[in-house]
């Protein structure tokens, strides 16, 4: 009886540690299927947050190289009076006998090193009425062949400028239908298109007359259609911050929703890192963004 006691505990145990490993694997197996899906969906694992990150910074730095361009109307000029404006292979040309005024910013055809270490060429072309500086007025800029290390950006960017009664306090509004080519490859063009409707507040940098300082807030809405065709519509919950020195956005928080449903968007607190979150019901992931 006794051995035969032991013998019903043994089994008694082993059932049960059987039972506790069978549910431990079943556990441990619906959390992987959880990381296994966010994994899987290039969309969620970086692909909008990337994606929304390059091309709104491609965005901020042509409207900020128009804004110094726009003030001094020579290349030359620029870069003896505003330091680390644009760089020494930068050409600036304007017409204003005609209607709409037209300011040309050319780079020329091939990779121009600039002051802030990126590649740029291609033309920027700004049409205005006015003065360059007018509030209430819309600057409308389009490209020709601009490529911004090797990333080319197309369609329109319009701005329009709206003055407060705080002197360097103004900001613009903002009408974005662009596209970026985020591949390199000139046999697979893969482009991202953003359309929306932002404000752009400049909030760091206007008196110094260097761009490598400057840092701008973005709100509003938008949609990012991705490569693959999927779309994202993008309504800011804590404005956006970039900044001209860093290659990513630095802070802010997005609602995100599309054909899988709603998502929260968490770029940072401000630092200039390749790190965001993604909100997923009741589920964190870390990302890493694309520069």
């Amino acid at each position: 009886m006794h051995c035969n006691f032991n013998f019903k505990r043994s089994a008694v145990v082993v059932t049960i540690s059987a039972f506790l490993f069978a549910s431990s694997a079943l556990v441990f197996q619906a959390c992987q299927k959880s990381n296994d899906n966010i994994i899987g969906n290039g969309d969620d694992q970086g692909g909008y947050a990337s994606d929304v990150s390059r091309i709104e910074w491609a965005n901020d730095d042509v409207i900020s190289i128009a804004d110094a361009a726009g003030e001094v109307y020579s290349g030359a000029y620029m870069r003896t009076t505003h330091n680390t404006v644009i760089g020494n292979c930068c050409t600036v040309g304007t017409d204003t006998n005609s209607t709409p005024h037209t300011l040309v910013i050319r780079f020329g055809p091939n990779d121009c090193m600039c002051l802030d270490g990126r590649n740029r060429k291609g033309t920027i072309i700004v049409s205005y009425n006015g003065e360059y500086t007018d509030a209430g007025q819309q600057h409308t800029i389009t490209f020709d062949n601009y490529y911004v290390n090797d990333n080319q950006l197309t369609g329109t960017i319009a701005t329009t400028r709206v003055d407060t009664t705080i002197a360097g306090n103004w900001y613009y509004k903002v009408t974005t239908a662009d596209s970026m080519n985020v591949s390199q490859d000139p046999l697979n063009s893969q482009f991202v298109v953003w359309k929306g409707s932002l404000v752009r507040k400049w909030v760091q940098g206007y008196t110094t007359g260097d761009r490598s300082d400057d840092i701008f807030s973005i709100s509003g809405s938008a949609l990012v259609t991705r490569p693959d065709g999927n779309v994202f519509s993008f309504d800011i919950a804590t404005p956006l911050q970039f900044a001209m020195g860093c290659n990513f956005c630095e802070s802010g928080v997005v609602n995100v929703s599309g054909y899988q449903g709603s998502r929260v968007l968490n770029y940072g607190a401000g630092n200039c890192d390749a790190d965001a979150q993604l909100t997923i019901g009741v589920h964190i992931y870390e990302l890493t963004l694309t520069p």
